[in-house]
């Protein structure tokens, strides 16, 4: 990346900047599909799309791992145990929470045997360990907290700092729930063999951070609850938006103060595997887990809805970035799946539905919002079709498009967007 240093290369930047404003200024032209109300996803070349679905080698895939399934199948079954993630996904949270309660009141809902959690899975992941006991609470602060209550905005102090907004708020928040009685509960379940853990993302190193919050409640020390609050911070806090959260350790008698932010930034979620009992220690590795559960839950939809991009520098670079999470976040749900076929585990994944109308985004915290998408997550577990066994990719209309021209035919694969309220095929572009 070329750093420009002298003032007339800013000034260049802008120049072109500006000029790239002025000569779109007034055009008009076709609209873009979003714009006319359609999801480009449905804009089909047929012949090219056929031979995708021909060539692709999902079947040869599924065979090979299949047949590696087999091969790892013991003569004995070990224990089934089941394995929890949960994904980041700001106030979208909410569809995690409610799927969580929801499965609690239609029935079925598992002990967990691990946790893990990012972002805003990381602050429901030590109560969906704990157990149903806790569903008031994460139904309390899924559809009652608003933005006041999560972060206090500072948009022009933000321009000479590291954060547009302060979340004291949300620290507050951490405080009132994360108890010294809820700490001790983590060390004792701890102590009987279940995992916890919680991923940031270390600033400088830019690397995936993941911390057993079951060991470090296991302490007994009285700085423990204040650690794991900022685990809890840091892992939630969306760069740019948040702060990062400092954390002291300590290395060959050094003492560092690390930075650790959304965990998201470098993986949409992520397993990690049960504590191995002494009596399956001897048992070949990759057979210990036959017949165990893994679920998913994404806070969010596994494609992002189309939408119109104003032709902006910062809205385009920031529609790119949410387009590389959302296929970060898949491609973390595919290496998961095979993972779990390979081992003989039974993967089990739901994410909010494509054709359900969420309504703004994932920092707006609006209650009203929140509190649909938590009787969403309620709804698609109790009416049984939450859950979904294949990674994405591989479901109807997922596939990639694949185009060997521009003359294409409209053939609904996905819902479309709301058309936008000025009518006519020609419009000006915003």
């Amino acid at each position: 990346m070329v750093a420009f240093r002298s003032a007339w290369a800013w000034a260049a930047v802008l120049a072109i900047a500006l000029a790239g404003c002025a000569g779109r200024k007034g055009f008009r032209g076709p609209p873009s599909p979003a714009e006319a109300g359609v999801n480009s996803n449905n804009l089909i070349d047929p012949v090219q799309q056929a031979a995708l679905a021909r060539n692709a080698g999902f079947d040869e895939f599924y065979q090979l791992v299949k047949q590696v399934r087999e091969q790892n199948r013991p003569a004995v079954m070990p224990p089934k145990r089941t394995v929890l993630c949960l994904s980041g996904g700001g106030s979208y949270g909410a569809y995690t929470a409610g799927v969580l309660c929801g499965w609690t009141q239609c029935g079925g809902r598992p002990q967990f045997d691990v946790v893990t959690g990012i972002s805003t899975g990381a602050l429901i992941a030590p109560f969906a360990f704990l157990g149903c006991r806790y569903d008031p609470l994460v139904r309390e602060f899924y559809t009652t907290l608003s933005r006041k209550d999560i972060l206090k905005p500072r948009p022009v102090r933000g321009l000479f700092s590291e954060a547009f907004a302060d979340n004291a708020p949300l620290a507050n928040q951490i405080d009132r729930v994360l108890t010294d009685e809820v700490v001790r509960e983590i060390a004792v379940e701890h102590a009987k063999g279940r995992r916890l853990y919680v991923g940031t993302t270390e600033v400088e190193s830019r690397r995936f951070v993941v911390w057993d919050l079951g060991a470090i409640a296991s302490r007994g020390r009285p700085c423990d609850r204040a650690t794991i609050k900022r685990v809890l911070l840091g892992s939630s806090a969306i760069p740019g938006v948040f702060p990062p959260a400092e954390i002291e350790v300590e290395a060959g008698g050094r003492v560092f103060v690390e930075r650790h932010s959304d965990g998201g930034v470098s993986q949409g979620l992520f397993y990690a595997p049960p504590h191995v009992p002494p009596k399956l220690a001897a048992v070949p590795e990759g057979r210990s887990l036959y017949g165990s559960d893994v679920y998913a839950i994404v806070a969010g939809k596994l494609y992002s809805d189309p939408q119109v991009i104003r032709p902006r520098a910062l809205a385009l670079a920031a529609s790119n970035v949410e387009t590389v999470l959302y296929a970060q976040t898949r491609g973390d749900l595919f290496r998961l799946w095979t993972y779990s076929t390979v081992r003989g585990m039974n993967f089990h994944m739901t994410a909010i539905p494509a054709a359900f109308p969420v309504e703004g985004g994932s920092v707006d915290f609006d209650t009203r919002a929140m509190t649909a998408l938590f009787n969403e997550g309620v709804r698609q577990v109790c009416e049984r079709t939450a859950w979904r066994t294949t990674p994405p990719g591989l479901e109807p209309g997922e596939h990639p498009l694949v185009r060997g021209g521009t003359n294409l035919i409209y053939e609904p694969r996905s819902a479309d967007p709301e058309p936008m309220e000025e009518p006519g095929l020609f419009r000006r572009r915003r």
